[in-house]
């Protein structure tokens, strides 16, 4: 198994050891979910403060693992794996790091949990943009809509589009510095824009191939 993920399944690991060590520590009702101002507004038991996020780090590490044996098109997923492995790392990395700022919370520790969650946003989004570059057609990976897998024109156009635009986010997600209470939303607003428009900008680019061919 290649060294980014053996690292990632240590950080899981170490996820779980943290929260066994700390399992008497904490309090028996812990904050578990945070407002857009990055205040405290729901709550979990122990175990699941100290565990959830860790066994959803670990069961999408092996759905994330087993994608590539899977895939029909295995063979386009070889094409960038190194990429596809290290964008695998920075997502069990960012869970990770979200679980450690729970931990620190639940300890004591006081801060705005939605801004200092802004450059772990802004290395995963660029990650994703650099994978988005990089990705051959496939059935698991990508921006993946019926316009985009039936045509590997409209794929390859839409994800270099992509590529571009979470880029743009990264940088977008950023801004939540200068408005701290707000800063959760200069994530999610840039994200579901992008989303929407790479959807739209396939059917176009799909539509315009097809008036292409129809003209020949």
């Amino acid at each position: 198994m290649r060294a980014t993920i053996n690292v990632a399944f240590a950080l899981i690991i170490v996820s779980f050891l943290i929260g066994v060590y700390l399992y008497p520590q904490m309090p028996v009702r812990m904050d578990s979910h945070w407002n857009a101002a990055g205040e405290v507004n729901g709550h979990a038991s122990r175990f699941m403060g100290l565990f959830l996020l860790p066994i959803i780090s670990l069961v999408l590490l092996v759905l994330l693992v087993l994608i590539p044996r899977i895939d029909p098109k295995k063979e386009n997923i070889r094409a960038f794996r190194k990429e596809y492995d290290w964008l695998i790392f920075v997502i069990i990395a960012f869970l990770f790091y979200v679980y450690f700022l729970s931990v620190l919370w639940n300890l004591g520790a006081r801060f705005n949990f939605s801004l200092m969650l802004l450059p772990a946003f802004t290395i995963l989004f660029l990650f994703m943009a650099f994978v988005l570059g990089k990705a051959k057609p496939n059935w698991f990976i990508g921006i993946r809509t019926p316009w985009t897998l039936s045509s590997e024109k409209v794929w390859y156009k839409t994800h270099k589009m992509g590529a571009k635009m979470f880029k743009a986010v990264a940088l977008v997600s950023l801004l939540g510095f200068i408005f701290p209470l707000r800063a959760i939303w200069f994530v999610i607003i840039p994200v579901l824009i992008v989303v929407a428009y790479l959807i739209v900008y396939s059917y176009v680019v799909y539509k315009r191939e097809h008036v292409k061919k129809a003209a020949r």
